[in-house]
Formats: structure tokens, C-alpha cells, sequence
């Protein structure tokens, strides 16, 4: 079965020169799906974007986490783990090579995840091993996704 998905990017970021020169504009734009809240976007802010917004490498790393904590939360419920609670901080590791070009070389998913008492905390460790087969994003990248679970029992 083959999905679309869609979205709509609009660059934000003509300040009246348009792209004139290099410092005539700005690498801002926003982000556009269809009944959902715009997001508004600017670049990484090691190049001057600014750190108030998402940028591309936050927006890719979010999906990542989100991807996985969704495999996971339904992976936890067919084997009877009742999670209350989950939360993600994930690290990206980048480099930029010559001539600025950049990449991730990996990413580790860090989430601390609250099950409640009883739950067997051998089964919810191995079933992060089960998730790179299935989650779409992850399945999508070419670099290394590690995994560093914490849990916490309620």
C-alpha cells in the first residue's frame, strides 16, 4: 500500500530584496499541512537562524522520537505494559564537512518511560530492539538510531 503525505513550505523570509544578496534575506518559512497549526521555521542557528524557532535537524529528530514513542506505546499495550507516562530527549550527532555541506551520524533516543508496578521491564527494554524494523521515519534515515531507555515504576 503506498501513502502520500503532504505539506506545504512557504519561505517567509523576503524582507523586500528577495535573494539580492547573500544578507538581504532571511531563512525563515513556515510549515503548512492542511487543518493543522502552521509552524513556524527558521534555520539551524549555527547559521544564524533563529533559536526561537524549529529547524530542519530539530523537525527530523522530533519525528524520529515521535515515531518510535508511537511503536513502542502500541507494542507496550499488546504485551500488557500499561505506560503512564513518557517523554523523550533525543541527541542528534551531526558534522559538516567541506564546503558546509552537513549530516546526522547518529541520533540516540533517550525517553524516560513510567509503567506502572508489575510490569515486566525486560519485555519493555526489548521491545525498543522491535521498533527500527517498523517505524516509518526510522526506517527512513541512514544513519545509526540508538536507543537508551529509562524506566520508571509507578
Amino acid at each position: 500500500m503506498v501513502h502520500d503525505y503532504t505539506s506545504r513550505v512557504v519561505w517567509t523570509g523576503n524582507r523586500g530584496e528577495g535573494t539580492a544578496h547573500y544578507r538581504a534575506y532571511d531563512r525563515t518559512w513556515d510549515v503548512a499541512v492542511p487543518g493543522k497549526p502552521v509552524v513556524h521555521c527558521s534555520n539551524d542557528p549555527l547559521l544564524g537562524g533563529d533559536p526561537a524557532k524549529m529547524n530542519p535537524e530539530d523537525l527530523l529528530l522530533s519525528a524520529l522520537a515521535a515515531c518510535h514513542m508511537l511503536w513502542f506505546l502500541h507494542y507496550a499495550s499488546d504485551a500488557g505494559i500499561v505506560v503512564t507516562g513518557y517523554e523523550d530527549a533525543p541527541v542528534g550527532k551531526g558534522e559538516v564537512g567541506r564546503g558546509g555541506a552537513g549530516r546526522f551520524t547518529e541520533a540516540t533516543l533517550r525517553p524516560v518511560i513510567r509503567v506502572r508496578a508489575g510490569a515486566d521491564l525486560a519485555m519493555a527494554e526489548a521491545i525498543h530492539h522491535r521498533i527500527p524494523e517498523v517505524c516509518f521515519i526510522a526506517r527512513s534515515v541512514n544513519f545509526p538510531v540508538h536507543h537508551a531507555p529509562r524506566f520508571i515504576v509507578e
